[in-house]
């Protein structure tokens, strides 16, 4: 079996953000506390994941500070997952996933889930990448500045 190889020490901000994260089984079930779903059974059945990997992967998502959980809201005996405010900051990340997603992953005519605004029912804006002064950025617009190597 592979071992998995650890980000958490790295000078690279996207690996720790690898590292935090997990897999993209992780990614998924983020993606679905932010459509509303915080029950085991939810997300399970959503998913259609084993019991045990999501159960594994939200026991991780809580130690890493991402979901938390808090007793049902219909005051039940269950419990439920919440995003924390460490979860919620990954709605920009799960967003540019979806729009890549939908530019390279689909027929143009294919359908497919949209995220809209709430309040007027439309298809949200692409992100867009701005400098301090407002300019719009691409990637060739942009560098990393490394950390020293002394």
């Amino acid at each position: 079996m592979v071992k998995r190889v650890r980000f958490g020490d790295a000078d690279c901000p996207v690996a720790r953000a690898l590292d935090a994260i997990g897999d993209w089984w992780s990614l998924l079930i983020i993606r679905d506390a932010f459509d509303g779903l915080r029950r085991f059974s939810e997300i399970q059945a959503n998913l259609g994941i084993a019991k045990g990997m999501l159960s594994a992967r939200l026991r991780d998502l809580v130690e890493r500070g991402v979901l938390e959980t808090a007793p049902a809201s219909d005051g039940s005996a269950y419990q439920e997952y919440v995003l924390t405010r460490k979860g919620r900051d990954l709605f920009l990340v799960i967003v540019a996933l979806r729009q890549w997603g939908e530019g390279h992953l689909f027929e143009r005519d294919e359908p497919h889930s949209v995220l809209v605004d709430a309040a007027g029912n439309r298809a949200v804006s692409k992100l867009d990448l701005k400098s301090r002064d407002g300019r719009s950025l691409r990637w060739k617009d942009t560098r990393v500045r490394k950390v020293d190597a002394d």
